[in-house]
C-alpha cells in the first residue's frame, strides 16, 4: 500500500512541475531525417559533380525533383519546421556561406597554381560540399529545435 501511494505522490509531483503544452502547434513536429539533408548534399555538390559527367545534370535535376515531390508529400506534416528554418537567418547563412566557400576554395586553389581540372580533383571537392552540406543543414536544425524548446529525440 505504501508503494502505491508513493508512485501516486511522484506522479503527481511530476505533473505539478510539468511544462504547460504548447499552444502553437510545434510540439508535434518531428526533426527532419538525416536522408532529406543528403539529397540538399547533392544539389551542394552539383558543380563539381557536372564537371566530372556532363550529363549528370539529368540525374541532379531528378533528384531535386524527388526532394520536391517528398517535401510536398512524405514530409508535409514537418512544414512548419522546413518554414521555420528558411525564416531563420542562420540558414540563409549557411546557404550564401556554402556559395562563397565554394568560389573562393576555387579562386584560392587557381591563385596557388592548383587549379581544379582534374576529375579526382572535382569529385573531392564534391564530397566535401556535399558532407558539408548535410553537416551544417543538420546542425542547423538541431539550434532551431533548441531554439523552439523543442526535443529532437
Amino acid at each position: 500500500m505504501n508503494a502505491i501511494l508513493h508512485r501516486q505522490q511522484a506522479t503527481a509531483r511530476r505533473q505539478a512541475t510539468a511544462e504547460p503544452a504548447r499552444t502553437d502547434g510545434l510540439d508535434a513536429i518531428k526533426p527532419l531525417p538525416i536522408w532529406v539533408f543528403a539529397f540538399e548534399g547533392v544539389l551542394g555538390a552539383a558543380y563539381d559533380i557536372c564537371h566530372v559527367w556532363h550529363v549528370a545534370w539529368v540525374a541532379i535535376v531528378a533528384i531535386a525533383a524527388l526532394n520536391g515531390a517528398l517535401g510536398l508529400t512524405v514530409l508535409r506534416r514537418r512544414m512548419k519546421l522546413v518554414k521555420a528554418m528558411l525564416k531563420n537567418g542562420r540558414t540563409r547563412w549557411i546557404a550564401f556561406g556554402l556559395i562563397a566557400l565554394r568560389g573562393g576554395l576555387h579562386l584560392a586553389l587557381a591563385a596557388a597554381g592548383a587549379d581544379v581540372t582534374a576529375p579526382a580533383a572535382h569529385l573531392a571537392l564534391a564530397a566535401l560540399m556535399g558532407a558539408m552540406t548535410v553537416t551544417l543543414l543538420w546542425f542547423d536544425q538541431r539550434i532551431t529545435f533548441r531554439a523552439l524548446g523543442l526535443a529532437t529525440g
